[in-house]
């Protein structure tokens, strides 16, 4: 076998190798309480029995990047090591008033306030340093807003691969459709992460979407 074949040869059986165990930040990114934790939980609890933050009905409940690292997603035989990076919700603006509908005095709402803004300009931050992005809407509202526009913005600016999912199918009011419309140029995926529907099309995504990366 020649030299250079040799080399060509060997170089792709190591780089092949290298590949399959590099692992992928995967970060989850949508505005205030459209399941981004409940999906990441979702996903680690299936993969590694553990979950990776809390949950609420509250607005901004994370506040600060959670992440699981070597979490091995499998798909139909196939095995990927992911960094599942979860962040807070990002919004363009956010008032403590929002808060004292919840039963928090005033003071517990504007620190919350405060902790919320401060989660956005990180989860911002942490863009420079994701794979991969999967944006989560609520598929019972309506897609056309700032916050949306924005994410997706910054996503395109920096060239980040993206999957979108329109979660919540199992309400009533769910209309992916409006999502489609909203983001042609991306395919759009229907779930429910609190019964896990749908999670199979996601993860084929991920796999395709991965060779990109």
């Amino acid at each position: 076998m020649p030299v250079k074949i040799f080399k060509n040869f060997f170089g792709r059986i190591f780089s092949g190798i290298f590949r399959n165990k590099k692992e992928i930040k995967l970060g989850f990114y949508g505005p205030p309480n459209v399941g981004k934790t409940s999906l990441a939980n979702r996903i680690c609890k299936d993969f590694t029995g553990e979950e990776i933050g809390s949950v609420s009905k509250i607005p901004h409940e994370t506040r600060n990047v959670q992440f699981k690292e070597k979490v091995e997603i499998e798909y139909k035989g196939k095995k990927m090591t992911f960094k599942l990076v979860d962040t807070p919700g990002i919004a363009t603006k956010i008032d403590y008033e929002e808060f004292l509908k919840y039963k928090m005095n005033k003071k517990e709402a504007k620190e919350r306030a405060k902790e919320a803004t401060q989660g956005v300009i990180e989860s911002i931050k942490w863009l420079d340093d994701m794979d991969m992005v999967v944006v989560v809407l609520d598929a019972t509202e309506n897609p056309y807003n700032q916050v949306n526009i924005t994410i997706i913005g910054n996503l395109v600016a920096r060239k980040i691969p993206v999957i979108i999912l329109a979660n919540k199918i199992d309400m009533k009011k769910a209309d992916i459709k409006k999502i489609e419309m909203a983001f042609p140029e991306y395919d759009v995926i229907g779930i429910s992460a609190k019964y896990g529907k749908n999670l199979e099309e996601f993860y084929e995504s991920i796999f395709k979407l991965s060779k990109r990366v």
